[in-house]
């Protein structure tokens, strides 16, 4: 399953790559509010909340449906500015009506992908809107109330809820990982100018890739359990922006609503970051293991290497079944093999095996 941005007849000066300190700033608010999706920020997230303000922590819990369980489309600036300042401005010049439509996009829509009335001018999208809005508790029901209501005055709200984090804590955190983004984004720049967009999309994430097709067809494929389709072409000016995230990892967010420009907010590589498995590959190897034959088969494999006949012995079953077993194993990278003499010898590989929990939250939180 992919998310699919379709970018047929895009000229290549139309995928920009841009760090966006409103995009930063959502990663790093969601990390705040969901600290297990990322355990390598639990020092920063600790540090950060506990010297948060009482009023600024009460104010961020009541609007954290945007970007607790998925980002808002608000927070994903196609036109990124230089500073938070400029893309709130840019969030200024939306019209009341979208923007309440794409506030409620993640949690009180029934399907991302269709296009919706606004709850400000359609009774029943509204009540719809606040029905979903009371499920999910009395805060958002609340925040959502003020919204439909006020919209004027919510907005104000809002934009001063991000101005007084950045003073807090976001600022220093723009500061230090801002320019890291930037480099980023003149790197995947010019290498995309170098060696074309097939090339840069797999330096940028190993979950994004270009299929070409007949006629000159081109779409950018990004590696989700969430499916999705759009093109570069939605709104008047077309393209599609590419936004480096340092707080982001595991997730790729992908912006793909009618209308809206297609936006990816892709993580930074670093060292420390194993390459993710593909979903497929992380699918494969759960097949893999559901057998309890083979469950029985890595036991010893964990222990040392066996040879197929030893196997066979060790379990009552003939050598062919093992080697249907060890093939399934195998294809899925889960064992290594190796000949010694006229021996060959397989072992469970404990490394690819230790990642597999990781893998599987890490593609499904992606």
């Amino acid at each position: 399953m992919a998310n699919v941005i379709d970018i047929t007849g895009l000229p290549p000066e139309r995928i920009v790559f841009s760090p966006s300190p409103l995009a930063e700033l959502g990663a790093a608010l969601h990390a705040l509010s969901e600290p297990g999706h990322h355990p390598g920020l639990h020092g920063w997230v600790t540090a950060t909340s506990s010297g948060l303000k009482t009023d600024l922590a009460d104010r961020l819990c009541e609007a954290d449906f945007l970007w607790r369980s998925a980002r808002s489309d608000l927070l994903l600036p196609a036109r990124p500015g230089a500073t938070l300042a400029d893309d709130l401005d840019a969030m200024d010049t939306i019209d009341d009506e979208r923007f309440v439509a794409a506030a409620f996009e993640i949690t009180c829509s029934t399907s991302y992908t269709r296009c919706t009335p606004s709850p400000l001018v359609d009774a029943e999208e509204r009540a719809r809107v606040r029905e979903m809005a009371a499920a999910r508790g009395p805060r958002q029901a609340a925040f959502t109330d003020r919204m439909l209501t006020d919209p004027d005055g919510l907005r104000i709200w809002l934009r001063r809820l991000f101005e007084d984090c950045e003073e807090a804590f976001f600022g220093d955190i723009w500061r230090r990982v801002g320019i890291q983004l930037a480099a980023d984004a003149r790197h995947k720049t010019e290498l995309l100018r170098r060696k074309g967009l097939a090339e840069t999309l797999s330096a940028t994430s190993t979950a994004l890739s270009l299929e070409s097709g007949p006629g000159g067809s081109a779409r950018i494929l990004v590696d989700k359990l969430a499916g999705g389709r759009t093109t570069a072409f939605e709104d008047d000016d077309p393209g599609v922006t590419l936004i480096p995230t340092s707080f982001g990892w595991p997730h790729l967010l992908v912006s793909h609503a009618p209308g809206w420009r297609p936006v990816v907010q892709y993580p930074v590589a670093s060292p420390e970051l194993p390459a993710p498995a593909t979903l497929e590959l992380v699918q494969q190897r759960l097949d893999a293991l559901a057998h309890p034959m083979r469950m029985k088969l890595c036991r010893s494999l964990s222990r040392g290497p066996h040879t197929t006949g030893e196997l066979a012995t060790a379990y009552g079953i003939t050598a062919p079944e093992v080697s249907r077993h060890i093939a399934a194993l195998k294809k899925a990278g889960l064992i290594q093999t190796r000949r010694r003499g006229r021996y060959v010898l397989h072992q469970l590989d404990l490394q690819v095996v230790a990642r597999l929990g990781s893998d599987f939250l890490e593609g499904v939180l992606r």
